[in-house]
């Protein structure tokens, strides 16, 4: 078995860039628009919205300030209740917080790793009066749309699409980041498409669209002088940012092509080990396989002991667990990552509500047993062949 030791690590996920970024990052420098103002800003937005098809598309600081100006354009004040994905990462439900709203934890489902829409039906049942669910779409995975948004319609609840890791993935043909009333996608520096930050509010209301923007820069007024009649932020992206996406956004198809790739050579590589690959629908889903996810079978897993902030194994013949994997791939010079530890696990947020289906824990279940894998598009089909050796040496 081909099990070396990387010279040079190989990594979860990096930008990859391509030299356009260099020219219009040139061009705000050369014209001096280095604020938060200017053509790349323009043309990002507009082949954004051309891209996903949507009317608006404002330009942010970062994937969180958008889901700040969505949550607060949907309506979300103090002492409300907020229905959220419990799979995710904290930024998709902290703006709930921020508004002084209580996030109410949704279940996951095995088919996508998202939200279930059986458990978002039974908490509509346990809380009728809730108006703003928040989904977030994992690891460049669609939701169960039809099904999700069929729920929100009967409840007259409003959508926030959490499409931070989704951009360029589709649902029956449709883009991610159009489902919900206000939508995000993040451009940070580990995503599909990179501004190395940076993020975008998507919305097909031109009205929330405009009061997006007036927030994002300070709330000011149209006055001669600084006026302020309520609260805004520093939330505008910088045209030099907006320039690093420029560059990048021409390439998106590429790297999700190269995505799919790594995402097939690691299903094709363990398809006789007790291990599954992050699901879904492909007669409705077309992700963007941001990250190459991997799940164990129960029955193959050894005893694994995890605290708040550490991990441990006992080693069994035949068996492994997501500690020794990435204990192992750590070894070896690659980063993996644990799947994201459910919102309701948290010590922030383990006494806010957590909604699921029976006595069903399956955001849980998915947290103990799974574990991102090297995804990185320059890592080479070489170091990928020996990354699979690394895992598959875990079973021995």
């Amino acid at each position: 078995m081909n099990l070396r030791k990387f010279e040079e690590k190989v990594w979860l996920s990096t930008p990859t860039m391509h030299g356009d970024e260099i020219k219009y990052i040139r061009e705000a420098y050369e014209t001096n628009w280095m604020s938060t103002v200017g053509k790349n800003i323009d043309e990002i937005e507009k082949a954004v919205a051309e891209k996903v098809d949507c009317k608006c598309s404002v330009a942010l600081s970062c994937g969180t300030a958008a889901l700040h100006l969505a949550v607060k354009l949907a309506g979300v004040k103090k002492g409300d209740r907020v229905f959220c994905s419990d799979m995710t990462f904290a930024a998709t439900l902290n703006s709930v917080v921020y508004e002084g709203a209580e996030p109410i934890f949704i279940d996951t489902e095995y088919d996508t790793w998202n939200m279930d829409p059986n458990a978002l039906e039974r908490a509509f049942e346990l809380y009728p009066d809730v108006k703003v669910v928040v989904l977030a779409n994992l690891y460049g995975t669609p939701s169960k749309f039809d099904e999700i948004c069929d729920i929100c319609k009967k409840h007259n609840a409003v959508m926030v699409e959490d499409a931070a890791e989704s951009f360029g993935a589709t649902y029956k043909g449709r883009q991610t980041g159009t489902f919900g009333k206000y939508n995000v996608i993040s451009f940070n520096g580990n995503k599909i498409i990179t501004g190395s930050s940076g993020g975008m509010l998507l919305t097909n209301d031109i009205n929330a669209a405009a009061k997006a923007r007036k927030w994002s820069t300070q709330s000011r007024e149209n006055a001669p002088w600084y006026q302020h009649e309520e609260i805004g932020y520093n939330y505008r992206m910088s045209n030099v940012i907006a320039g690093v996406v420029r560059g990048q956004l021409p390439y998106l198809e590429e790297h999700i092509t190269q995505k799919k790739k790594i995402y097939e050579r690691y299903r094709d590589g363990f398809k006789d080990l007790p291990v599954s690959m992050n699901p879904y629908d492909e007669e409705t889903m077309v992700p963007n396989f941001w990250l190459s996810c991997m799940l164990i079978d129960k029955d193959a897993m050894c005893k694994q002991v995890r605290t708040s902030s550490s991990a441990t194994y006992v080693k069994e013949k035949g068996k492994t667990c997501p500690t020794e994997i990435l204990e192992k791939l750590m070894e070896y010079n690659a980063e993996g990552r644990p799947i994201w530890k459910p919102m309701h696990m948290q010590p922030i947020y383990e006494k806010n509500q957590f909604i699921t289906v029976g006595d069903k824990d399956v955001g849980k279940d998915i947290f103990a047993r799974g574990l991102c894998l090297p995804s990185d598009i320059k890592m080479t089909e070489e170091e990928q062949d020996v990354i699979i050796n690394i895992v598959r040496s875990c079973f021995e």
